[in-house]
This record gives structure tokens, sequence and C-alpha cells, in this order.
């Protein structure tokens, strides 16, 4: 992608909780760009860094280290005044849509704070603004006098769209905004954010757990473990062609509408908890649960590599892997000691990772 397309970009960005040896590492050298209006999907485990990350691009974090540049500009080092632009720029939705919104304050004046707060209008400018904000997301003029809990989950995250869109933002962090909801409404905010997308030409980071639905709504995606990114690629490609076993594991994970009796890879499931957070280990973060792990990848710190045009990958055996299919095409394989497409059950190398291994411990 050329500069001019490039509204956002993240380079080596660290931010860490705590001192000495208690430090938490929740971002560690995470590095993406998201173009011009495009929504930039980021997915991984509860605790991986993802909200971490959002709320460090927006300013809510200050980072250790790394920069966030938007327009070319690093948005931790700007003026005061410039970081006051800046904070109409790039605006947030935040998952819990009651916990974001002043109790003490009805939508109407929640929605045109921001706007008081950048002097966009006259009292009567804003409440215009404010009826036309609240028509846009779905709700009635009358919501504009209630108080926020006299609201359901889902009429409040609208509200909180709408505050976010108040001052006219270029780019928005969805810092997982459906997943407090029910899953019809989920569906509903989630077009109206596409929708929004189109008619006011926004561009997107979106948190989210859901992987069904971050193809849904994201041009590319990036998947984190532990703060760090492990692959990133076109939406399309890393849910056809992923690389990575962290996120084929994820993949695995997503419920079938059409369900059969094809049994399923034990390497495809995870085994184990998440480690710690604390701390930085000499390898790769995947390595205690990947079944495909070495001595190698417990000692050295992979990098992102290049996979193809826009799909990168950080994984010490992602070339070797690839060749073999992850097992798959070749029965001589150590990767994998179960062969479900030939119908064989080869008991070569165990993975102490996987389910069998466990049970005939």
């Amino acid at each position: 992608m050329s500069e001019h397309d490039v509204l956002l970009e993240v380079d080596e960005l660290t931010k860490s909780f705590g001192t000495g040896a208690e430090t938490l590492y929740a971002v560690d050298s995470v590095s993406f760009s998201i173009r011009r209006g495009e929504t930039f999907g980021l997915v991984g485990e509860s605790g991986c860094g993802k909200t971490t990350c959002g709320r460090t691009i927006v300013r809510l974090y200050n980072p250790d280290s790394g920069q966030v540049r938007f327009d070319g500009q690093d948005v931790h080092r700007l003026s005061r005044s410039q970081a006051k632009q800046y904070a109409r720029k790039a605006q947030m939705i935040f998952q819990d849509p009651y916990a974001s919104l002043n109790p003490r304050m009805t939508i109407g004046d929640i929605i045109k704070e921001g706007m008081r707060v950048h002097h966009m209008g006259t009292e009567s400018e804003l409440n215009a603004r404010m009826y036309e904000l609240l028509d846009q997301v779905g709700l009635n003029r009358e919501h504009a006098n209630r108080f926020p809990y006299e609201f359901s989950g889902g009429q409040r995250q609208r509200a909180g769209i709408a505050r976010a869109l108040a001052v006219e933002p270029e780019f928005i962090v969805c810092d997982e905004p459906i997943s407090a909801l029910d899953v019809s409404i989920q569906a509903q905010i989630v077009n109206l954010l596409r929708r929004l997308q189109k008619e006011l030409h926004l561009t997107y980071l979106f948190i989210a757990h859901d992987l069904a639905m971050v193809r849904y709504i994201s041009d590319r995606v990036g998947v984190m473990y532990l703060g760090q990114l492990v692959e990133i690629a076109d939406a399309e490609e890393l849910y056809s062609q992923s690389v990575h076993p962290y996120t084929r594991a994820l993949l695995s994970a997503i419920p079938d509408p059409t369900p059969s009796d094809k049994p399923i890879c034990e390497n495809s499931i995870l085994q184990g908890d998440v480690p710690s957070p604390i701390g930085r280990p000499a390898g790769c973060r995947f390595a205690d649960r990947c079944p495909y792990a070495t001595d190698a990848c417990r000692s050295t710190r992979p990098k992102l590599e290049t996979v193809s045009a826009g799909h990168s990958v950080s994984c010490l055996r992602w070339r070797e892997l690839v060749e073999n299919d992850y097992g798959k095409n070749d029965p001589s394989c150590t990767f994998c000691d179960v062969r479900q497409e030939a119908g064989i059950n080869l008991n070569r190398v165990r993975n102490t990772n996987s389910i069998r291994y466990n049970e005939n411990k």
C-alpha cells in the first residue's frame, strides 16, 4: 500500500503495567497499519491485549515505546491543541454500553457533550445535530430526554455510537461493541456500523471475539496472542489459508451450522491454559500450547515474516508446516498423529499437548 492510503500506522507499540519482575506486557512490539476506509479486525483470546492496543491508539494510555502515527503524526507527541484535534478525528465505541455512559446525564446531553467541548455550534445547532444523530443510529427524538438505565443494551450501544459520531471522526476504535448484546441485536449493530462506514467514509479498528462476525465486517484481520501479533492477512485469506497454529485453532472453534460426524484433528484443539502474561519469555509465547513446538521455538522469539502479499506470520516452523499441509497429505509426517482424511491412525511421534497423548499417558 502507498503512504497516501495509510491512515493509521502502529509501529513496534509496547504497553506494560507494573514494575520489575511483576511487569505485565499487555502489548509487546505490535506493528500494523490501517488503510483509509477499511475495517481492520483484531482478534484473540481474552487478555491478549486487544483492548489495551485500542486504548493506546486513542491516547487513553501512553505507550512504553513505539509509535502510533495518524496521518503521519505521532499521536503521543502532539501539543495540547493538536491532541484536542486528534480527539475529534479518533473516537472509541466501548464494550460495555452501560458503563461507558454517564448515568446522571440524559442521552441527548451525552451526545452533545463532545460537540460542546469542541465548540461545534450554538445550542440550537447542537440540538439539531443531536436529533440527526439519533435518527442516524435508529433511535427516536424522544429518547434524547431519557437516561441510560431506561434503555435496552442494544439501544445503549446505539447511543454510544451516536456519541462517537457526534464530533465527526475519521477513525473509530470499536472495542467489542457487540459482545454484551443478544445475538439478534449483534447483527443489527454490525449492519449499522457497516452502513455508517459507507455513508460517512469511516475507518474502523474492530476488536472482537466472534470470529465469524469479524470475517463478515473486516477487510483485513490481525490475530493477537499474549500481547503479540502472530498473523495478519486479508480476511478471506486468513480464514481459508491461515498459517499459524494458533490461528488455525481459533478458526476450528467457530461453531459449524451444518455439523458432520467427521472427526477433528486433535492438534486443532488447544490444550492447557493461557500462560501468565507477566514477564517476557525467551521464545515463542505460544510454544507451551503448540503441538508443533520444538526446543528452538521455546528459545528463539519469532518475527513476522511474509507468507504472501499482505499476509504475514510469526512462526519459526510455518514453511515446514505449510509444505506438509500440517500432516494431512503425508502419512510419514510426524506433525500429526491422526489422519482422519485417509482413515488411518498412525502411532508415530506423540504431541505432548494433544488430547490423545494425555489420555494414553
